[in-house]
């Protein structure tokens, strides 16, 4: 059995055939969208972050939103760029939205990609070392203190004096949702980071794109990453099973729209790419094709294959009732013949 969900970008923007015109429009949207998805049997709603951009930027309110009216589905992000964040303040706003789901958030964090503003952390009121021009330390960094601060342990002298009574001994965060120590997720790029995850006892999320380190076909690559992430844990005694997904572009074609919207508008081989001046990426391929074709295609996904989770990037500029489409018909007439359901 695989867990499916699908990963939003949550664009938005004033053009006429789009379905997003606003920023509450993809809220709104994306709120529904995770009650389709829940309705048509889809395991996982999971929401990208970016700034300074036409797309979902504020996880939580739309997380603990989603949370309040669902019921199973598990709520997520992939990724929260942590340069971006107060791992105190993400500890309060992350628990309320885990406590508000019931416990059903899975928590995407990394250093993020390339945004649409030169050093956009910097803006929130963040800095990073001389050395680290990326940011990459300075993320995990935050990223260590946030995996602390979940462990729920008294950190803060109280006040001889509180308005309020206070329990014995130092004060923890309030609220601290425990158990979401558990359920935050690495987004690696890289083998190495991967690795990383590992040794932080952090869950795997590999998306459509990572460092070219050996040449060979993205899939290839991606489940060597995966290999090394389960060889690491294993290392480590963290004492729970890990969880490793993998996202992936997947369109059947069942109707006319869909031919309309994608047949032949897709990227069938991996694509080569600099992400920066230093970094060499290797781009995942889209899968566009009719189901028996699509099948097939997919039987040879080695990380698929690798993974427990698969996220569908779905166009959400198309809207709700055509998202949930996409969806079911992968959950539908796909993933029984593959045997992930």
């Amino acid at each position: 059995m695989k867990k499916i969900g699908f990963l939003s970008f949550g664009h938005w923007t004033p053009h006429p055939q789009s379905r997003t015109q606003s920023a509450s429009d993809v809220l709104l949207q994306s709120i529904d969208l995770a009650q389709a998805a829940e309705d048509i049997g889809a395991d996982g709603a999971y929401f990208r972050v970016h700034h300074f951009a036409r797309q979902l930027a504020s996880p939580f309110p739309l997380l603990a939103a989603a949370g309040a009216k669902t019921s199973t589905i598990e709520l997520g992000t992939g990724v929260i760029d942590m340069r971006y964040e107060n791992p105190m303040y993400m500890v309060e706003d992350a628990s309320a939205a885990d406590l508000i789901s019931d416990n059903r958030l899975q928590l995407g964090v990394s250093r993020g990609s390339p945004e649409q503003v030169i050093d956009g952390w910097k803006y929130f009121g963040y800095q990073s070392a001389e050395d680290d021009p990326a940011g990459a330390d300075a993320a995990r960094k935050k990223t260590e203190l946030f995996l602390q601060l979940l462990e729920g342990k008294g950190f803060a002298e109280p006040n001889p004096r509180p308005m309020f009574p206070n329990p014995p001994g130092l004060l923890r965060l309030e609220p601290t949702s425990e158990s979401l120590r558990q359920r935050i997720w690495w987004g690696a790029g890289s083998d190495a980071t991967a690795i990383w995850a590992a040794e932080n006892g952090m869950n795997l999320m590999s998306s459509t794109l990572k460092n070219d380190e050996t040449g060979e076909p993205f899939h290839v690559q991606q489940a060597k990453q995966l290999r090394a992430f389960k060889e690491a844990w294993d290392a480590e005694k963290w004492g729970f099973e890990p969880r490793t997904s993998v996202s992936r572009s997947i369109v059947a074609i069942t109707s006319d729209e869909d031919r309309r919207y994608f047949l032949g508008g897709h990227d069938s081989e991996d694509q080569i790419g600099n992400i920066d001046e230093r970094t060499r990426a290797i781009f995942g391929r889209s899968y566009t094709d009719e189901p028996d074709r699509l099948i097939e295609q997919l039987r040879y996904d080695e990380a698929i294959e690798e993974s427990d989770t698969l996220l569908i990037t779905v166009p959400n500029q198309l809207g709700v009732d055509y998202a949930a489409h996409v969806m079911e018909s992968i959950i539908t007439e796909v993933a029984p013949a593959l045997g992930w359901r």
